[in-house]
């Protein structure tokens, strides 16, 4: 054989070989609850999971659900997007954790439209380990053992959960930490509710919360808790009723900062306080806020800001 022809047939061979892996990446991938997982991830051939999705679809993709179905727990690696909206898409994690975050600092990943059912005994419905940024929205994250979402960073990261509804979960609601810079959080219309607690901002937390339900948690329905640097909580317009301990938190053992913003929130009946300043807390007020039918009412040990409109 030829010097040439070898040549030819090798550059021949790798073409294929590229050929082939961009094919079997693609920037939408489907999945249906009819699907099979060796299919190729096409519209007229979807997959079965999302966890045989994934490995189809390109960095910064989309998995799009086709029909009702559970597609089972996912460990998500790169900036993908999983939409079931329009769908009965579920996750049901019995013994295990839904979604798995654990992708690249620069790498941005959306659930949307999905229900995450932990049966009781799931470990945790999102546990985050690393990104740039996660999105959850138009989601349900309940029954598991543990968090509904835990944010175990080592880096910045941000956690947008918008229109979700996060409930009876044993741990916490959401429950953010980091070791390095911050986790900064915004909520927009979320319950989280039935918890240990609704939000429990701890090391390098930053949480924005507006329009959101915190009740009916085991004990508070916000919790900034920090043991080194700081934890903050800035509440607008929630809902912040009938916890088993306190509504707002602020502070707990020290040796950091934790602090609470309240402005426009109705905090009633809490078995407890309605505002507790703990040790190395600070809670600032606008002074709008109805803070009635608790075990202590008012806002002792509050920093007045304003004005309060």
């Amino acid at each position: 054989m030829s010097s040439k022809l070898i040549r030819f047939l090798s550059t021949a061979a790798l073409v294929v070989g590229f050929s082939t892996i961009a094919q079997a990446q693609a920037t939408r991938t489907w999945v249906s609850g009819v699907g099979d997982d060796a299919n190729p991830c096409s519209r007229t051939a979807p997959c079965k999971t999302f966890a045989g999705a994934i490995s189809k679809t390109a960095a910064c993709g989309e998995i799009s659900v086709l029909d009702p179905g559970g597609f089972g727990a996912v460990t998500i690696t790169k900036s993908i997007t999983i939409d079931g909206t329009g769908t009965l898409a579920g996750i049901l994690a019995s013994l295990t954790t839904g979604v798995i975050v654990n992708a690249l600092s620069t790498d941005v990943i959306t659930i949307r439209g999905v229900s995450i059912n932990g049966a009781c005994n799931g470990i945790r419905g999102m546990n985050i380990l690393q990104a740039k940024a996660v999105n959850v929205e138009d989601c349900v994250i309940y029954r598991f053992a543990n968090e509904g979402i835990l944010v175990n960073e080592s880096n910045d990261m941000a956690l947008n959960v918008r229109n979700s509804v996060i409930r009876d979960n044993v741990g916490d609601g959401i429950n953010t930490t980091t070791t390095t810079g911050a986790v900064k959080s915004t909520l927009d219309n979320v319950g989280s509710t039935g918890n240990g607690n609704g939000v429990h901002a701890r090391n390098g937390s930053r949480v924005s919360a507006r329009r959101c339900n915190f009740s009916n948690n085991a004990t508070n329905g916000l919790f900034a808790d920090s043991t080194a640097g700081f934890a903050t909580i800035r509440a607008w317009d929630c809902q912040i009723s009938l916890n088993g301990g306190n509504g707002v938190r602020a502070g707990n053992a020290g040796g950091g900062v934790s602090g609470a913003e309240i402005g426009q929130n109705q905090i009633n009946n809490n078995t407890s306080n309605g505002v507790l300043v703990g040790t190395g807390g600070v809670v600032e007020t606008f002074g709008n806020n109805s803070i009635r039918g608790n075990a202590v009412d008012a806002c002792p040990g509050c920093s007045p800001v304003g004005p309060g409109n």
